[in-house]
């Protein structure tokens, strides 16, 4: 999978009842006082894919297996944390490890759940957490960089385009701007950039927890959350952690008509995980067999020898060709001998690029 989303924010807005929520266990402690959250918790979630039933059907699979996206909760940040209070030099470091952030705000007013800083304003509260996190790069940078542009001088290449990349991102921390704005020049620039693990060059997604009567529509919080995520050029969702928990305990055939009741489309998961694919660029593709129907995830651009590596790495070494068939084709022509039989069924290679909703059979050399 390889894919994780760190579930962020200040101490008492959802964060771990969301977590629960999402990944359906109790994993998480929820509690109503600062750092209850004292580990982070790791929990892997199914995507939801109506075309996994649809493709199974038609391939007579006897599993199904959806492709996972995981979430790292992570414990409650506070004013300092990049020099160490509250834990945060700890968590700060596990941020590092995620692939995306997903950044919980509360958007609720609740007299009986204290806000560590004593009021109910969800653009000051992001603003917090960006500020330390881009505190810890700063600190980072100032200390890296130097060396890097030092070593690039002397005739080091690698070191000369990873000091021109993080020279980027310091120049935009030093403006009070975060790592992800940078615009690298080059690819080499660009893995640089990616490899430093900047806090703040990770993507964001913005969660609205809101209270259970505004989950539909929102609320005049979450209207200046998604103003702010808009001049970012960030996404923003609206859901209600309390709703996701509840959804959580209930029978899967349930939660239709539940939600139904709410006036709410779809879970906050389905928001979520729709939103978090965007944000990290990821599409599908499928593979199918009397065995099992399988969703795997990659990112947007990967071609069929990536795809064939995310299966395992010796498909990948040993790539020969991918027989592929688009989605659309799959059903429409009832499987795989439907579609060889209607021409629909293509051989593609090294530089065949993966489209969202591809069925695919590697072939691979031992």
């Amino acid at each position: 999978m390889g894919f994780r989303c760190g579930i962020v924010g200040l101490p008492n807005v959802g964060k771990s009842t969301l977590f629960n929520a999402l990944t359906q266990t109790a994993a998480a402690q929820a509690a109503n006082y600062p750092f209850c959250t004292i580990e982070p918790n790791v929990g892997n979630v199914g995507v939801p894919d109506a075309r996994l039933d649809a493709i199974a059907k038609i391939a007579g699979s006897a599993k199904i297996i959806e492709t996972q996206l995981g979430f790292v909760d992570i414990a409650g940040l506070v004013r300092g944390a990049s020099k160490g209070e509250g834990l945060g030099n700890q968590f700060l470091a596990t941020i590092r490890e995620v692939d995306a952030i997903v950044h919980v705000l509360r958007c609720f007013e609740d007299d009986d759940i204290t806000h560590v800083e004593g009021r109910i304003d969800p653009v000051s509260d992001a603003e917090t957490v960006e500020t330390e996190l881009m505190l810890a790069d700063l600190d980072s940078l100032e200390r890296r960089v130097p060396a890097l542009v030092k070593k690039g001088a002397l005739g080091d290449k690698e070191a000369k385009a990873a000091g021109t990349a993080l020279t980027l991102a310091l120049e935009l921390l030093r403006e009070g701007k975060p790592a992800r704005l940078a615009k690298p020049s080059d690819p080499d620039e660009a893995r640089h950039l990616a490899q430093a693990q900047l806090l703040t060059g990770k993507p964001v997604l913005y969660v609205c927890n809101v209270e259970e009567a505004s989950a539909g529509s929102g609320n005049v919080f979450s209207a200046r959350v998604a103003a702010m995520a808009a001049k970012q050029g960030a996404a923003s969702v609206v859901i209600s952690a309390s709703i996701e928990a509840e959804i959580a305990t209930m029978p899967a055939d349930e939660r239709g008509m539940f939600l139904a009741e709410l006036g709410l489309a779809e879970t906050g998961l389905g928001q979520i995980i729709r939103a978090g694919y965007a944000l990290l660029h990821l599409i599908t593709f499928f593979t199918a067999g009397p065995k099992e129907t399988r969703a795997w995830t990659v990112e947007t651009g990967a071609t069929a020898p990536n795809a064939a590596g995310a299966i395992h790495s010796d498909f990948e070494r040993g790539f020969i060709r991918a027989e592929t068939i688009s989605y659309s084709d799959f059903i429409a022509f009832s499987g795989e001998a439907g579609a060889r039989e209607h021409g629909k069924l293509r051989a593609e290679g090294k530089t065949y690029l993966v489209h969202d909703g591809d069925v695919m059979h590697f072939l691979h050399s031992a």
